[in-house]
């Protein structure tokens, strides 16, 4: 019942904001010919009914990502956006003719003034229709970008770093989302890319899948290409657990996380669940701490045990942590475990959307993480987030790319 009354409250929403933009529309067509501007009011009208039909009956369907409901949510979305942009550009027109007919109205007679109204400005409509239209069409842009994968190279210099360990090179991947994933000759190529780099390790963030072990089918054989002389390691991200799925029972939801586990083993990879191991090289060790998902944020879960992973880990100089939650650092690790010097983090997918350009970094996800994407430092101690090697949600990218990130310790 709650639902429906939120999804009316929405819906509702939804209508007056397709009835006020359309006010703009109106007002950038007055000059066009009678039938073409026919034609566009017809052509926004159908686009938008079928943007609400969508909206309605998608929850109807399958509640769970699939690829197809992911193109559907990000049209849909991307198009509401663009529409409440443009009304925002509207609603200043509209305060500057009350401004203007208040002004008008205090400087004349008594008598109620005659004549036309107040004109909307052509030129607040054209600016915001169209930063609208820019923001679809960055959207829609981002559809070809999903497996554009671009690699980080990050170099770290640690005092306290063994010797035998500087030079050592560190891939990381977070966010695979096996589910959302439809171009294995795509996804393989940014495998080959990987091992085009010969990392030393291999260390994976959690977010295999989207909600189920059997979302990785054929792209269990991809995964298992990836083999590094120190070996391949990784955690379980928030969607591994299939909490966002519906179980027929308890135990089909454990069988799932089974199953997942298993498959990791059969890639070759180490699945690290509140534990740590010793890496050697030439005689000397570090530690290699990884936990279970860990969120600061109140809707993600706790799963993650440092104080279970973290004991033993005091008798070696350095410490990395694979944590996929980058809230955990500044909430848990920083306050409570000052001597980790390294956390890698996923998660975020920095959104998927955003800008970064020299002297210039953003996307809305900031407003939500205070890191988001990245190498963060505090102190002696340092986070990278991964901004993800899948999507979900989304089908897409724009300005923030799939990531394979290099580490080289120095």
């Amino acid at each position: 019942m709650r639902s429906r009354r939120f999804l009316a409250i929405v819906l509702i929403i939804a209508i007056l904001i397709d009835v006020y933009v359309f006010q703009g529309i109106k007002t950038i067509t007055q000059g066009v010919l009678p039938r073409t501007r026919t034609a566009i009011f017809i052509a926004y009208w159908g686009l938008s009914v079928l943007a609400l039909a969508a909206f309605v009956l998608l929850p109807y369907f399958r509640l769970h990502y699939t690829r197809a409901s992911g193109y559907i949510i990000a049209v849909v979305l991307g198009l509401y956006i663009a529409k409440l942009l443009a009304a925002v550009f509207l609603l200043l027109d509209d305060i500057r003719r009350l401004v203007q007919w208040a002004v008008t109205r205090a400087g004349s007679a008594a008598a109620p003034a005659t004549g036309p109204g107040i004109p909307r400005s052509v030129f607040l409509s054209w600016l915001g229709l169209g930063l609208g239209s820019g923001i679809l069409g960055a959207l829609v842009y981002g559809f070809s970008n999903k497996y554009n994968y671009k690699l980080h190279r990050v170099r770290l210099a640690y005092e306290n770093l063994p010797a035998a360990f500087k030079g050592l090179k560190i891939v990381q991947l977070s966010d695979i989302h096996s589910g959302s994933l439809a171009n294995p000759e795509a996804v393989s190529h940014g495998i080959d890319r990987v091992l085009a780099e010969k990392p030393d390790l291999i260390l994976f963030t959690g977010d295999l899948v989207n909600d189920y072990a059997h979302e990785v089918g054929q792209y269990q054989a991809i995964f298992s290409r990836l083999k590094a002389p120190m070996g391949v390691f990784s955690t379980l991200g928030n969607h591994d657990y299939g909490d966002y799925a519906g179980w027929e029972s308890v135990e089909a939801k454990k069988a799932n996380l089974d199953r997942l586990k298993a498959i990791q083993q059969e890639m070759g990879w180490r699945l690290l669940m509140n534990e740590h191991v010793a890496l050697e090289r030439d005689g000397a060790q570090i530690a290699l701490i990884g936990i279970e998902n860990w969120s600061a944020k109140a809707r993600f879960p706790k799963y993650g045990r440092m104080d279970l992973a973290y004991p033993g880990t005091e008798k070696y100089p350095f410490k990395i942590l694979m944590s996929h939650d980058p809230s955990h650092w500044d909430a848990e690790v920083r306050p409570k475990y000052p001597d980790i010097d390294l956390m890698l983090a996923g998660h975020t997918h920095g959104m998927q959307f955003g800008v970064e350009l020299p002297g210039l970094k953003w996307s809305p996800v900031q407003f939500l993480y205070r890191q988001w994407a990245g190498l963060y430092e505090e102190g002696r101690q340092r986070l990278y987030v991964n901004r993800g090697y899948g999507f979900i949600g989304y089908p897409g990218r724009f300005g923030i790319l799939p990531e394979i990130t290099l580490i080289e310790l120095v």
